[in-house]
């Protein structure tokens, strides 16, 4: 409407005026409600053709859409295993911390993991103690018989000493025997030698092993008795929780409830703009848009950020060929924006219903002379024609309340 009256004024009215003084129609006599489409019928004509062009050039280079959300996050809230709700630690609706605890479930079996794991650790401690005290018998039993063995050696010379001095004091026999002993106290010696590098073996070797694997089935206890208590991943509400203790939860089957995050859909706007806008829209471009959660209010934006692609091109490998007829509506193009000055949209609800417009600034490549003198000329009409597109936002506005409480019945 606003650019048919706009457009009128450049060809219905000069041809009104040429009829009316010129050639001295007037309205009611010759120019009348049946005469009218023909004695302004180039003005009408010419009318129509501009107003169509002008709509055209408005809607290309200052784009608009309904298509507009401020989109957030949820998280849902799922154990890693299965089980039976044993306590609930939060409310529905409630605002919660991140690592806050809020559901447990049933860890009786896993607790009793992790005690016998536990006592599988204190009893291989235990035995590393014990081995301790065996490793100082061990040296005292090595040092016993390398004192025998010393003994039983020094009695061999001194026999061996005497029998060189005078043959008929000692006997064969006895030295024979001495020789036995001296062979005697060293087996004894090694086995005690032996015996004490079991034990440092045992001490070294065996029973840390044993406790290594000892501690990583507790660990593992640990972790599957940890698996029952569900914490909070980030700060946010929970919400669609109702929990009772008793409830079956599981991973795959039955989620516990959703968390809403703080740090999504606040002071971001995503915008889904026709195929056609893509030339147009680019990052730095100035915006506006009206919430249907505030209205009466137009908020300044800027795109910050726009997708590279389009999303009805996606497909997922399967056993038939991709045909490009069998896509049901052509995707927009996302574009991603946030208030010019930080602040104006707080208050609006993440996920609210928004229409945004975009428009075009071409002052600094006509200020360069990038475009000519005939084309910054257009140019330049093209920036003032957005004035025509932000009246429309702004009437857009006035109506969402009489279009959502009146006109739509509701």
């Amino acid at each position: 409407m606003i650019e048919f009256l706009l457009c009128s004024l450049v060809t219905i009215l000069p041809d009104y005026l040429f009829r009316r003084y010129r050639q001295g129609k007037r309205i009611g006599h010759e120019i009348t409600f049946f005469t009218v489409w023909y004695e302004l019928r180039w003005g009408i004509t010419g009318a129509l053709m501009l107003t169509i062009a002008l709509i055209t050039l408005v809607f290309f280079y200052h784009p608009t859409t309904s298509n507009v959300l401020s989109l957030y996050r949820t998280v849902s809230i799922l154990p890693e295993t299965a089980g039976r709700v044993d306590l609930v630690m939060v409310e529905n609706n409630q605002q919660v911390k991140a690592g806050q605890l809020l559901f447990t479930l049933d860890s009786s079996t896993e607790k009793a993991q992790v005690d016998t794991a536990q006592s599988e650790v204190d009893e291989i401690d235990a035995e590393i103690q014990l081995a301790n005290s065996e490793l100082i018998s061990a040296e005292a039993m090595i040092s016993q018989a390398q004192g025998a063995y010393n003994q039983a050696v020094s009695e061999l010379e001194r026999t061996l000493d005497l029998q060189r001095r005078n043959s008929d004091v000692v006997t064969q026999k006895e030295i024979d025997t001495r020789e036995n002993q001296v062979v005697v106290r060293k087996g004894q010696l090694d086995a005690a030698v032996a015996n004490r590098d079991i034990v440092q073996t045992k001490i070294t070797v065996s029973l840390p092993a044993q406790r290594t694997s000892a501690i990583a089935r507790l660990h593992q206890a640990e972790a599957a008795y940890h698996k029952k208590f569900v914490y909070a991943g980030v700060d946010g509400v929970v919400t669609q929780f109702i929990l009772q203790p008793g409830d079956i939860v599981s991973p795959i089957l039955r989620p516990a409830g959703i968390l809403v995050p703080d740090s999504t859909g606040y002071g971001r706007f995503q915008a889904g703009f026709g195929q056609l806008t893509a030339p147009i829209i680019k990052v730095g471009m100035a915006a506006e848009i009206a919430c249907a959660s505030r209205p009466f209010e137009v908020i300044p934006m800027v795109v910050v950020d726009t997708q590279d692609f389009i999303s009805s091109g996606q497909f997922r490998p399967t056993d038939q060929l991709v045909d490009a007829q069998d896509v049901a509506r052509p995707g927009t193009l996302l574009v991603i924006m946030e208030p010019l000055y930080p602040g104006d949209t707080n208050g609006i609800p993440p996920g609210s219903k928004c229409i945004a417009n975009a428009y075009s600034n071409y002052g600094e490549q006509i200020a360069a002379g990038e475009f000519g003198f005939w084309g910054g000329l257009y140019y330049h009409m093209v920036d003032a024609t957005s004035i025509m597109h932000a009246l429309i936002l702004r009437f857009q506005a006035l109506m969402f309340p009489v279009k959502v409480l009146v006109l739509s019945g509701h």
